[in-house]
């Protein structure tokens, strides 16, 4: 029997986020099997009777998965305390409790997928599904780039590239799955790169340690997902066959729907 903590329980089945389902457990609107419980620490599992307000909450059998044109300018954040656009801003207000898989900083644009099932969210985000992205760096590309985008880097410091108030300090690169330079000119060089992993600003890490400072970044695709033709600022659904891949993906990672 599989046990889970309460609120993830509540974020993989409702619309509620995990911060949320803390605040209903806390303030005892959540009972199980019949008694209120205000533990978070506290683990169900799919036979209990779950319920918020006195309203069941039943298994989630069905997931949306939307792919958007992530803006420059804009926060993959639900608010900004500093009033600054963020996706759920250009987004229609039924996407609003939609997850986001994994994230694209402020200056970066592309492809982003939502969804709205926590569990789907996190399966694709610790996935090695390949991630491609085109860039943009200022100056060209060395062979000390070329060498690490094919073995690997390890780096103390990695904090050039990185947000000043990021603690992440210390990163590993794995081989680029492939690279393509398309040339120089300008002082800027641009290229295709396709990464395995999605960690805290890693090609803006990556970059700057060469001092090589990323301006443009655009993602295309993750997986078998593709931007296409998709404005900037627009939405879409996926298509048949991305659903069959992406339950293909599901059941091949034992994540069941």
């Amino acid at each position: 029997m599989e046990l889970l903590r309460l609120n993830k329980f509540i974020s993989h089945n409702t619309k509620h986020s995990r911060r949320e389902a803390d605040k209903l457990i806390s303030e005892g609107k959540v009972r199980v099997n019949g008694r209120a419980q205000t533990d978070l620490a506290t683990q169900v599992s799919y036979d209990d009777t779950i319920e918020i307000n006195g309203k069941k909450i039943f298994k989630k059998s069905e997931f949306t998965v939307i792919i958007y044109n992530k803006q420059k300018g804009e926060l993959v954040s639900k608010k900004d305390d500093r009033g600054r656009k963020t996706i759920y801003d250009s987004l229609p207000k039924k996407f609003s409790h939609f997850l986001s898989v994994g994230r694209l900083d402020f200056a970066s644009e592309g492809l982003l997928l939502l969804t709205d099932a926590a569990a789907i969210a996190s399966a694709l985000m610790q996935s090695d599904l390949e991630r491609v992205y085109y860039l943009k760096i200022k100056g060209e590309v060395t062979e000390a780039m070329k060498n690490a985008m094919k073995e690997g880097l390890y780096l103390e410091d990695a904090s050039k590239g990185a947000h000043k108030l990021n603690r992440v300090k210390s990163m590993e690169f794995a081989p680029f799955v492939a690279y393509e330079v398309f040339g120089s000119s300008g002082g800027y060089t641009k290229l295709r790169v396709m990464i395995k992993e999605g960690k805290n600003r890693e090609l803006r890490r990556f970059f700057g340690y060469f001092d090589a400072e990323v301006v443009d970044l655009k993602r295309v695709s993750y997986g078998s997902v593709d931007l296409g033709v998709l404005k900037p600022g627009k939405h879409r659904f996926l298509t048949n066959s991305e659903y069959e891949n992406l339950r293909d993906f599901l059941k091949q990672n034992k994540v069941y729907y």
